[in-house]
C-alpha cells in the first residue's frame, strides 16, 4: 500500500530534486525511490492523513517495524534492505537539510542476503570435460585429417584448461602467463592476483604434461614459440589468447563432453576448491592457492562439499528420507 499524494510533501519533493541534480540518479531510480517513500508514509501515518508529514517524529521503532512488515508479508531479503536504502538515504538527506537531527533508519540492519552456492563440475564431469580435446585431435590424427594450427589449438586448450584446474587461478591470472614462469621440475608457477598480489600456485601432473605437449608444438609453429619470453596461450596466428576466447571455446569442449553450457572458466575455479576440500584439504591452504584475503570468502566451498555429502547421504542412507522403512 502507497500514500496516493506522498510526492507533494515538500521534503520528498525536494529530495527527489536531490536525486537528480546532484546524485544524478536515473528517473527509474528516482521513481523507484518515490515509492519507497510513499509506502512508508502509508504505514507510518496511513493513507487519510495529508502533506507535510511530521517526519522529525519517526523514531527507530517505526523504521524497524516498518521493514518486519515487509518481511511478513514475504518480501524478499533483497527488496527488504533496498526499501532500507532508500530510507536511510532520504532521512541522511533530511539530517542534511536539517529537517532532522538524527537518521532513525542509521542503525538497522536488513535482513542477510542468502549467498548462492556456486555451480561446479563434478569429478567425473571434470575428467571428461578436460580430456575432450586431446580426444578429439587423436581421432583427427587418426583420420589424417588435422593440421598444425588445428593441433595446436586442440593443445592449447587442453593446457589452458587443465591449469585452470589444476591451480584454482582465475582466467585472468592464467591467460598473460610466460614460459619462463612455469618451473618444470618442481611444478611451481607463480601468478598476478587481485591487487597485484603475487602467489605460488602448484600445476599437477596433468596440467605440465599438457603444458609440455603444447610447449613443443608452439616450437614448430614459430621461432620463438617456446622461449622463456613467449605467451603460453596464443590463438593459431599467434597473437595472444584473449578471455573471451578461452570462454567461447570452454562452451565448444562443453557441448563435446555432453555437458551444460552455462558452466564457465570460473566454475573450474569453483570445482578446484570444492574438490580439495571434498578430499580432505585445509581451509587454510586452499585460501592460499586461491588468494583469498579471508578466509570466509573460501569457507562458501565447505557448503558446497557439505550440499554434496547430503545429497549422497539422501540417495544411499536406509532412513534418511521421512518416508523410509515404511
Amino acid at each position: 500500500m502507497t500514500h496516493p499524494s506522498a510526492e507533494m510533501d515538500p521534503a520528498i519533493k525536494s529530495f527527489r530534486s536531490y536525486l537528480l541534480a546532484e546524485r544524478n540518479a536515473s528517473p527509474l531510480t528516482e521513481q523507484g525511490y518515490a515509492q519507497d517513500l510513499a509506502q512508508f508514509v502509508a504505514f507510518r501515518w496511513g493513507v487519510e492523513v495529508s502533506a507535510p508529514f511530521e517526519w522529525m517524529r519517526v523514531s527507530p521503532e517505526d523504521a524497524r517495524a516498518f521493514l518486519m512488515a515487509f518481511a511478513k508479508d514475504g518480501a524478499s531479503p533483497g527488496t527488504t534492505r533496498r526499501k532500507l536504502a532508500s530510507l536511510r538515504t532520504f532521512f541522511r538527506f533530511l539530517v542534511r537539510e536539517g529537517l532532522m537531527l538524527d537518521n532513525p533508519f542509521a542503525g538497522v540492519r536488513g535482513p542477510k542476503l542468502a549467498k548462492p552456492l556456486p555451480k561446479v563440475f563434478t569429478v567425473e564431469e571434470a575428467r571428461r570435460f578436460l580430456e575432450a580435446p586431446v580426444r578429439e585431435l587423436e581421432e583427427l590424427r587418426r583420420l589424417g585429417t588435422d593440421t598444425a594450427q588445428q593441433a595446436y589449438a586442440h593443445l592449447r586448450d587442453a593446457a589452458f584448461f587443465e591449469a585452470l584446474y589444476s591451480t584454482g587461478c582465475r582466467i585472468s591470472e592464467v591467460v598473460p602467463l610466460d614460459w619462463g614462469q612455469i618451473d618444470f621440475e618442481t611444478g611451481g608457477v607463480i601468478v598476478m592476483g587481485k591487487g597485484a598480489k603475487q602467489r605460488l600456485c602448484i600445476l599437477g601432473s596433468h596440467a605440465l604434461n599438457a603444458l609440455r605437449a603444447l610447449r613443443a608444438q608452439a616450437a614448430e609453429m614459430w621461432p620463438d614459440g617456446d622461449s622463456d619470453a613467449t605467451r603460453i596461450f596464443l590463438n593459431e596466428r599467434g597473437l595472444p589468447f584473449r578471455p573471451r576466447d578461452a570462454q567461447r571455446r570452454m562452451k565448444h569442449w562443453l557441448a563435446v563432453a555432453g555437458l551444460p553450457e552455462d558452466l564457465t572458466p570460473h566454475k573450474l575455479r569453483h570445482s578446484f576448491a570444492t574438490h580439495l576440500l571434498d578430499a580432505g584439504a585445509d581451509l587454510r591452504s586452499v585460501q592460499e592457492m586461491l588468494g583469498h584475503a579471508s578466509l570466509s570468502s573460501t569457507q562458501i566451498y565447505t557448503h558446497v562439499s557439505v550440499e554434496r555429502l547430503k545429497d549422497e547421504y539422501a540417495k544411499a542412507h536406509p532412513r534418511a528420507s521421512a518416508g523410509a522403512g515404511k
